[in-house]
C-alpha cells in the first residue's frame, strides 16, 4: 500500500496535462485522487493509469462545490497522506469584452479562483499538521496579460496566481510549498488537437507543449529543497516567441 497521497483536480482525457501529471506522480509511488467534470474522460483516463499499475480512485465532481472538494481531499487523506494537491481545472473560451454578461464573467472567476481557494484550503488543512507538503496551481498565459476576446479567463487566472502568492506567503514558513505554474503556449493535447486540427502541423516539431514534459516540472516543484523553493515557474515551447 501507498504511504503518499496526491489528489489532482482537472482530470480529463489520457492526452491532457492533468493525466499527465497524474501518471509522473504515479511513477513515484503515489496513491492517486483524481477528480475531473466528464465521467466518460476521466473514466477512460483512470483505465489507463491503472492499467499501468497506479492505484487511483477517479471521482466525477464539480470543482466550484466546496463540499465536493472537501469530502475528495478527505477520502484522499484517509488513504494515505496527502503529500501533493495540484489544481489543474480551468476552461478557455473566448468571448467579446462587449459581449460577455455578469454570469459568464462570474463562471469563470468561480472555475478558477474561488476554486482553487477552496482546494488550497482543503489541502493546506491535510498538510498543515505535518508541516509537510506541496499545493501546485496550473496558471496560463492569462495569468499574466490580458488579451483581446479573453477578459473572463484572464481575469479569473490573474486572480487564480494571487491566491497561489498568498497561499505562498501565508504557508511557505510552515512547511507547504506553494507553487504557480504558467503555462505559455498551447498543450499538445486531446483539447487543442480536436479544436484546431492543423495548428501541429503549423508549429512544427515540439511547437506545441508536451504534456508529461509540462508534467515533469510539477515533479522537480515537489523535489526542491525547502532553501531553494520556486513560486512561480513558466513553460513554453522552445518557438514559442514572448
Amino acid at each position: 500500500m501507498a504511504n503518499k497521497s496526491a489528489v489532482i483536480a482537472g482530470v480529463g482525457p489520457a492526452r491532457g496535462l492533468g493525466a499527465a501529471i497524474a501518471r509522473r506522480f504515479a511513477r513515484e509511488g503515489f496513491r492517486l485522487t483524481v477528480l475531473g467534470r466528464n465521467a466518460e474522460k476521466l473514466t477512460a483516463s483512470v483505465a489507463e493509469m491503472r492499467g499501468a499499475g497506479a492505484v487511483v480512485d477517479g471521482i466525477v465532481g464539480d470543482v466550484t462545490d466546496q463540499a465536493t472538494i472537501v469530502r475528495v481531499i478527505a477520502a484522499a487523506e484517509a488513504a494515505a497522506p496527502v503529500e501533493v494537491a495540484v489544481f489543474n481545472a480551468g476552461g478557455n473560451w473566448p468571448g467579446s469584452f462587449l459581449d460577455i454578461d455578469g454570469k459568464r464573467f462570474e463562471e469563470f472567476w468561480r472555475v478558477n479562483a474561488l476554486a482553487g481557494l477552496y482546494f488550497g484550503q482543503a489541502a493546506i488543512r491535510a498538510m498543515l499538521p505535518r508541516a509537510k507538503g506541496t499545493l501546485i496551481y496550473t496558471g496560463a498565459s492569462a495569468s499574466l496579460r490580458g488579451r483581446a476576446n479573453f477578459v473572463g479567463f484572464a481575469s479569473a487566472k490573474a486572480a487564480l496566481r494571487a491566491v497561489a502568492q498568498s497561499a505562498a506567503r501565508e504557508f511557505g514558513p510552515k512547511g507547504i510549498h506553494v507553487a504557480h505554474v504558467v503555462v505559455d503556449g498551447a498543450i499538445d493535447g486531446e483539447r487543442v488537437n480536436t479544436l484546431i486540427p492543423t495548428l501541429k502541423d503549423q508549429r512544427g516539431p515540439d511547437g506545441l507543449l508536451d504534456p508529461d514534459a509540462i508534467a515533469e516540472n510539477y515533479w522537480t516543484l515537489h523535489t526542491q529543497q525547502r532553501s531553494a523553493w520556486t513560486h512561480e515557474l513558466d513553460v513554453r515551447p522552445w518557438v514559442e516567441t514572448w
